[in-house]
């Protein structure tokens, strides 16, 4: 197989080993903080809200409902991501990673704190579809500046790599939301953890979030954008010059990312119910197999970013893709065995596939635009895969369980997103020989020779 040698940049080489080590911390950490707010809604979604906020209603319905407030900051991801994109583009990357934090911290700290359904009625429903809302809002801006910190900070020969370890803040921080969980769970009864127990993930959020902004403060503005802002060369309105000049790029990425929600959530959102209420695992038998699963990845992800270094960044995506589709059913016919072992061998499977399609696949969409509207470009893409892939997952799946009986259905759903997201990938250029320097026209020209 030949090797594909990237252009170097002059401008994304300035970082020095000890500071580009600093960095990579911070972007992991920061990253894992907001991925645990996220997920420790998704966990608690599956397995306690439908009886807190959502009582009255048959398991499965009341799961729908729960699953559909989950989704909801899908909605809000778009906004924030068009928000603090265009702030991140007029004013820095930094202070947007900053502020997003902070809006996600305050809004997962407020929901352990949230009266139930039986203290305030339909209030408390509300209120969580609020806070859901906020948290998506803040995710939205968080993504896309904390993969540019990483990626216009590093040498071009290891954008992928540094770009992966941006990616690890998901595993990581479903693996933390998981554990907390498990630990609570096992420590409380099912009343104790259905009446206050479920509180105490989101209310431990707060330490996390105090540990990423002492990081995030003590990281540099990226050289990419400081060569823009000195040169006074930002774009008046970010989001419209990408949605009238860079649609391509921004619609083809966020479907050819779609397939890594569909996959990821199938394990850590569907997977958990399916696992607990249709096939009779417990509770923590289910979380310790998504536990693992996640450790797995972390130790991928950096592994098939550093590889995208060497043979592009397509190459190693589609392979995930591919994979993806390949272990679908096997995926559900080791859950539907019922057995401990089997159930761990399907999700160590599906989380292999998917850190090959989502280790590179930030690297890649950074790349397909250019500075001045990098990081509104990136974020509305990658937001745009959520909706379309993340959010419609727990929903699209409970239903098609619930329509058919079989898990075994769901496997469908996941080989058609892949085939949408493959033909998405193909119509993209390959981004390894890409100068990050190069301004937003050069980046255009590229992506009409898809």
């Amino acid at each position: 197989m030949s090797t594909v040698r990237p252009v170097a940049s002059p401008v994304a080489d300035e970082a020095a080993p000890n500071e580009m080590k600093k960095i990579a911390v911070a972007s992991v950490i920061g990253t894992t903080v907001e991925w645990y707010d996220l997920f420790v809604f998704a966990t608690a979604s599956a397995l306690v809200f439908n009886k807190v906020f959502f009582p009255g209603f048959v398991p499965l319905i009341g799961t729908l409902l729960a699953f559909g407030t989950f989704a909801s900051a899908y909605l809000a991801r778009i906004v924030g991501a068009a928000l603090f994109g265009h702030f991140g583009d007029r004013l820095g990357r930094k202070s947007m990673l900053l502020v997003s934090l902070l809006l996600m911290g305050c809004a997962t700290f407020c929901i352990g704190l949230l009266p139930n359904y039986a203290a305030i009625g339909i209030w408390a429903p509300i209120l969580l579809l609020t806070l859901r809302i906020i948290q998506g809002l803040a995710l939205g801006g968080e993504w896309g500046g904390a993969v540019l910190m990483a990626v216009e900070h590093a040498p071009a020969g290891k954008r992928g790599l540094y770009g992966s370890w941006v990616q690890i803040g998901v595993p990581a921080g479903t693996l933390i939301a998981n554990l907390a969980f498990l630990f609570t769970s096992s420590a409380l009864s099912a009343e104790s953890l259905l009446s206050w127990g479920w509180r105490v993930p989101f209310l431990a959020s707060a330490l996390l979030v105090g540990v990423g902004l002492y990081i995030r403060l003590n990281t540099s503005e990226t050289p990419t954008f400081r060569k823009v802002k000195d040169a006074a060369a930002q774009v008046k309105l970010p989001i419209a010059d990408v949605l009238t000049k860079h649609w391509k790029q921004v619609v083809l990425g966020g479907v050819a990312t779609m397939s890594t929600g569909t996959s990821f959530n199938l394990i850590v959102a569907f997977g958990l119910t399916y696992g607990t209420q249709t096939l009779g695992f417990s509770r923590n038998a289910m979380l310790s197999i998504a536990l693992i699963a996640c450790a797995l990845c972390i130790v991928l992800l950096p592994l098939f970013g550093k590889l995208s270094d060497q043979i592009g960044r397509k190459p190693v995506i589609i392979g995930g893709i591919v994979a993806e589709a390949l272990f679908a059913f096997p995926l559900f016919w080791l859950l539907d065995t019922r057995d401990f072992s089997f159930a761990l061998l399907g999700y160590v499977l599906m989380m292999t596939a998917f850190a090959a399609n989502y280790g590179p696949i930030a690297t890649f969409l950074a790349e397909l635009f250019g500075t001045e509207v990098r990081y509104s470009g990136l974020s509305v893409s990658y937001m745009l895969s959520g909706l379309l892939g993340s959010a419609a997952t727990p929903i699209v799946t409970t239903a098609l369980l619930s329509a058919t009986g079989r898990g075994s259905s769901v496997a469908w759903y996941m080989i058609g997103s892949a085939l949408v997201s493959a033909i998405a990938l193909v119509m993209l250029t390959e981004t390894l020989r890409t100068d990050l320097a190069n301004n937003q026209r050069q980046r255009a020209r590229a992506g009409e020779r898809a």
